[in-house]
């Protein structure tokens, strides 16, 4: 169901943006379903959803660089579904005119965790990189950029033949279906002496199993349970040597904001000159029910746009 809303006012801070395309995140489809008040994904209704919105400032508040006005841009929002959107100035991602809306909507959250959480792994030349749900939004990008950063070996998990094909194409030494009860077995086959670095957000047990395949001195960095099971870790699990961390990226841009915008300017110019590539699906904005739809039952491999 769609609603007509007057165009918004930017306040202090922020600017207007005629939306182009809005990039949609799998965490909202957690949000929308979580019931549970005590869980992290739980929020009150009625409650607005996330997105990457690609488009062009059309109007700037005050306090905010008179000279943004007109420039094509990219940035993540807490309510995104919508025509016209207000944003704050601080984290827009200039976004060039030869990039496709698609690709661009990359560029603000998929691209930056994938970044960033392997730069959380600390990964070294040759290592062996583990990408579980590997054909996600985030996952398809990690999966080229662990290449990019060095990797020897990149093995991706995915749900379906057809992410494994998609996983196959991107170049992944192996693919692997998770939902398979030995595709741990089959990772310890592609990877007989352990994994080095790995990304993982599927969460549960897939989690538990994915920190006995780490090597010595092995790392895994956690940055999403799409399981829905938000799972401890026994310490036990890490005395063989192995870490694990947690990637928020609101915490890497608090935490290291020169890196996180060094970070977005490396990954606009690897789209740019075609080291790095997105795919995806892309529906109008007044089919964003279908779209969550899509995303909840795994029917959809890269990214997934709406555009107005």
């Amino acid at each position: 169901m769609t609603e007509e809303a007057s165009i918004p006012e930017p306040g202090t801070g922020q600017v207007l943006i005629r939306t182009e395309a809005i990039g949609v995140n799998y965490v909202d489809v957690q949000l929308r379903r979580e019931t549970a008040p005590d869980s992290l994904y739980f929020r009150s209704l009625p409650a607005t959803l996330t997105g990457d919105v690609v488009g062009t400032i059309e109007k700037v508040g005050p306090d905010a660089d008179p000279a943004l006005a007109g420039t094509r841009v990219a940035v993540l929002l807490e309510d995104a579904y919508a025509d016209y959107v207000v944003a704050d100035a601080s984290w827009l991602v200039g976004v060039p005119a030869s990039l496709g809306a698609d690709t661009a909507s990359m560029l603000p959250t998929a691209g930056a965790v994938a970044l960033g959480t392997l730069r959380t792994g600390r990964l070294s030349q040759g290592d062996t990189v583990l990408v579980t749900a590997g054909a996600g939004a985030i996952g398809h990008l990690a999966v080229q950029l662990a290449r990019q950063q060095g990797a020897g070996t990149v093995i991706a998990t995915a749900g379906s033949p057809a992410k494994l094909d998609f996983l196959k194409e991107l170049s992944a030494d192996a693919a692997i279906d998770y939902t398979q009860p030995d595709w741990s077995e089959q990772v310890r086959l592609a990877a007989p002496g352990g994994v080095d670095v790995i990304l993982e957000a599927v969460g549960g047990q897939i989690l538990h199993q994915s920190i006995a395949l780490l090597a010595p001195f092995g790392r895994a960095v956690v940055y999403g349970a799409a399981a829905g099971d938000l799972t401890s870790v026994p310490v036990t699990s890490l005395f063989p040597l192995r870490t694990v961390s947690g990637f928020s990226l609101l915490a890497w841009r608090a935490a290291a904001a020169e890196r996180a915008r060094a970070d977005l300017a490396e990954l606009t110019t690897m789209f740019e000159t075609g080291q790095l590539h997105a795919t995806g699906t892309t529906l109008p904005l007044a089919d964003a029910a279908r779209a969550h739809r899509l995303l909840e039952d795994r029917m959809v491999a890269g990214r997934l746009v709406l555009v107005p």
